[in-house]
């Protein structure tokens, strides 16, 4: 018998609360590694904040986040090292190159080779012969790349991705989803928050579907899931009925 994947993140009972509003209600879920996790939900559903609370940008009301095995409550910058973010605006300064902007990032991590650091990211994500162009200069898709070589720089094991196809064309669209795919590694952890069912179903092997903070749905993906597909969109449907 083959021994279980190590659980990469686990959250306990985790609410997020903004005042009387309430974005997250008592979520539990447990993520191993290796998982390629889809995230989905109407607006307002809690997407972004459960990313933000798993990257310990957010700090959660009530419950308990863990990654790596220890709870981020008591996280060093070397546990949150562990995660990288990919917000759905890229945050990179636009009169700065994007090796600059890469370079700049790498120093913060503290890494000990920037200039290497900043090779591999480029390298793997193609952007090599953009690097010395001011970002202002670049396409959406090409600011996305160089957004998620800034969150590889450090070879995070966890790597949160807030609606990542916002804004892209179908080529890069699709070539953003052929990275994804290559990031899809047993030691590493994807959760990308999408809108998509039809993209949820090209690449992810889970999907979890939050409603009003909470989980609605936790389910394995199988190829293009057409009885997981009906079951999202019938969950969309009596969510606006609801409302």
């Amino acid at each position: 018998m083959g021994r279980a994947p190590a659980l990469a993140i686990r959250l306990r009972a985790v609410s997020k609360a903004f005042g009387a509003q309430r974005a997250l209600d008592r979520i539990d879920l447990d993520i191993p590694a290796g998982s390629y996790v889809a995230v989905m939900g109407a607006n307002g559903a809690g997407k972004t904040t459960l990313l933000k609370v798993i990257a310990g940008l957010a700090v959660p009301t009530d419950g308990s986040v863990t990654i790596a095995g220890v709870e981020m409550k008591r996280a060093g910058p070397g546990l949150r090292a562990l995660v990288g973010f990919v917000g759905h605006e890229s945050m990179l300064y636009p009169d700065l190159t994007a090796r600059e902007n890469l370079t700049f990032h790498a120093r913060l991590f503290g890494l000990t080779d920037p200039g290497g650091a900043v090779g591999q990211a480029s390298r793997l994500l193609e952007v090599e012969r953009i690097l010395d162009r001011p970002v202002r200069a670049l396409s959406r898709g090409m600011r996305q790349r160089v957004t998620i070589a800034r969150a590889l720089l450090h070879d995070p094991a966890v790597i949160l991705f807030d609606e990542p196809f916002t804004g892209l064309d179908e080529a890069a669209a699709l070539s953003l989803s052929g990275i994804l795919e290559r990031l899809n590694t047993p030691e590493r952890v994807l959760l990308v928050t999408l809108h998509d069912v039809a993209r949820a179903l090209s690449g992810p092997q889970r999907l979890v579907v939050l409603s009003s903070g909470r989980v609605v749905l936790d389910t394995a993906i199988h190829g293009s899931d057409e009885d997981v597909a009906a079951t999202y969109l019938g969950l969309l449907r009596s969510e606006a009925v609801r409302r």
